[in-house]
C-alpha cells in the first residue's frame, strides 16, 4: 500500500462544500480500514469539554461523538517519498464537530498513534492532542481487528483502550447532502485552540467511500478519557476500505475575518 498515493486527488472537487484552498498543499494521507464509530451525546456535557470559542456542530439538534480507529499509509510531506517504518502507522482519534462561519469542521479531543516521531512532530507543529499508543491491527476472514492501549496517566488512573474488530457490509457510496452519514464524514477541515486563538487546517479528499459497517467493540474507554459519556446505545457504524488526502497549512481564524497564516 506504501507509495500509490493517486495524482488525481485535486481534480475531485465537485463535491467540496467551498473551494480548495488557493496555497499549495503540505502532506498527504492515505487511510485504510477506517471504522466511523458515532454516538449521540448529551449537549450540555459536550459543551462544557469543547473550547468556549468553538460552537457545536448540531444534526436535527443532536450532538455526536465518534470513535475512529484506522491504519495510515503516505504520511508524507510535499516533495518527500514515503518511507517504510516512517509512513505507515494506526491511529485512533476520539472527535465531535463544530463550525465556524461556513466551515464545518472536526474536534479531536485525542488522537492516538503507534509512531512516536508522528506524536511528537503533530504536537509540537500543530498543537493538535497526540498521544502514543501500542496500537496492533490484523486482517483475517473479512475482519479488521484492532488494539490499541495509550498507558494510563497516573498509577491510579485507568489505561485508555479500544480492543474489537469491524469489517464493511453493503456496497460502497458516497453520502448524500443532508443525510446524517454526510454530517458526519464529509468534512473539510479541523479545528484546535491554542491560547484562546482559533486555528484551522483544511484538507481535500474525494467524497468517502461509505459502506455500512458491522462491529464487535470488546473494550473501548476512549470516550471516557476525554470527559465524555457514551450512551449504552449500540453506536452507529460505517466503514471506508480507503481514502486519500492532503493537507493545507494551518491558519489562525478571527471571527468576522479573514484567517491569517499562524
Amino acid at each position: 500500500m506504501q507509495n500509490d498515493f493517486p495524482s488525481d486527488v485535486l481534480s475531485i472537487t465537485a463535491h467540496r462544500p467551498w473551494p480548495l484552498p488557493h496555497e499549495p498543499w503540505l502532506m498527504t494521507q492515505s487511510w485504510h480500514d477506517v471504522l466511523f464509530a458515532h454516538w449521540p451525546v448529551d449537549i450540555a456535557e459536550l459543551r462544557e469539554l469543547v473550547p468556549a470559542e468553538l460552537p457545536l456542530d448540531l444534526f436535527e439538534g443532536r450532538a455526536y461523538a465518534g470513535v475512529v480507529p484506522f491504519d495510515m499509509t503516505n504520511v508524507a510531506p510535499r516533495f518527500v517519498p514515503a518511507l517504510p517504518l516512517v509512513s505507515a502507522f494506526p491511529e485512533l482519534n476520539v472527535r465531535t464537530y463544530v463550525t465556524i462561519g461556513d466551515k464545518p469542521g472536526v474536534y479531536f479531543f485525542s488522537l492516538d498513534a503507534e509512531s512516536l516521531l508522528a506524536v511528537t512532530t503533530a504536537r509540537a507543529l500543530l498543537g493538535l492532542p497526540y498521544f502514543h499508543a501500542a496500537m496492533d491491527v490484523r486482517r483475517s476472514d473479512g475482519w479488521v481487528h484492532y488494539n490499541s492501549s495509550r498507558a494510563a496517566s497516573s498509577a491510579d488512573a485507568p489505561a485508555v483502550e479500544f480492543t474489537g474488530r469491524y469489517r464493511a457490509v453493503g456496497e460502497p457510496h458516497a453520502p448524500a447532502a443532508g443525510t446524517l452519514e454526510h454530517f458526519l464524514t464529509e468534512r473539510y477541515c479541523l479545528y484546535t485552540v491554542s491560547h484562546s486563538r482559533v486555528h484551522r487546517l483544511e484538507i481535500h479528499h474525494p467524497p468517502w467511500p461509505l459502506q455500512a459497517g458491522e462491529a464487535v467493540i470488546e473494550r473501548n474507554t476512549m470516550a471516557a478519557a476525554s470527559g465524555i459519556t457514551l450512551p449504552a446505545s449500540a453506536p452507529l457504524l460505517h466503514y471506508a476500505r480507503r481514502q486519500d488526502m492532503v493537507a493545507f497549512s494551518m491558519k489562525t481564524v478571527t471571527r468576522g475575518a479573514r484567517a491569517r497564516a499562524m
